[in-house]
C-alpha cells in the first residue's frame, strides 16, 4: 500500500499487508454494511427476500472481511488462515452471544481485537511483503 490506501486491494485481495488504520476503517465499513442490510431486510418479516439476497450479500461481506482480516494478520506476521477462526467467531456471536459455547467465540474476538486493533504490525518487511506504513523510497536522481 506504500503510504496510500488501495481500497479495492484492501477489500478484494488477501495478498500483502494492511496497517491498523485502514484495517479499522475497513472493519467499521463492513460492520455498518452488515447492520444496514439486516435492518433493511429483516429476517423475520422478509424471510424469502433475506434468503435470496443474503446469499450474495453475506457472501460478498465474508469475502471482503476475509481479505481485510488476512491483510492485517499478514502485517502482524501471522497466516491469513486465522481469519477463518475470527469469521467463525463473528458468526457465533452475531448479533449477540446467547449460549455457553458463544463464550469461546467472545474469547476469540477479544484476542482478535487485541492482536489486530491494538498491537502494531511488524517493523520492516516480513514474508508477506513490505511494511505498509513506510512510503516507497524515493528513487535516486541520476547526475
Amino acid at each position: 500500500m506504500n503510504g496510500r490506501i488501495d481500497w479495492s486491494g484492501l477489500f478484494f485481495s488477501a495478498e500483502g499487508r494492511a496497517s491498523r488504520t485502514p484495517f479499522l476503517i475497513a472493519a467499521a465499513i463492513l460492520i455498518v454494511l452488515t447492520a444496514v442490510y439486516e435492518a433493511v431486510v429483516e429476517p423475520q418479516s422478509m424471510a424469502a427476500l433475506h434468503w435470496v439476497t443474503g446469499i450474495f450479500v453475506y457472501g460478498g461481506l465474508f469475502y471482503a472481511g476475509a481479505c481485510v482480516l488476512a491483510k492485517r494478520l499478514h502485517d502482524r506476521g501471522k497466516s491469513g488462515w486465522w481469519a477463518a477462526l475470527i469469521l467463525f467467531a463473528i458468526v457465533m456471536v452475531w448479533p449477540a452471544p446467547y449460549g455457553v459455547l458463544d463464550f469461546l467465540g467472545v474469547l476469540v474476538l477479544i484476542w482478535a481485537v487485541v492482536e489486530l486493533a491494538v498491537l502494531p504490525g511488524e517493523q520492516g518487511s516480513n514474508r508477506f511483503g513490505p511494511n505498509p506504513r513506510r512510503a516507497a523510497a524515493p528513487e535516486a536522481v541520476g547526475v
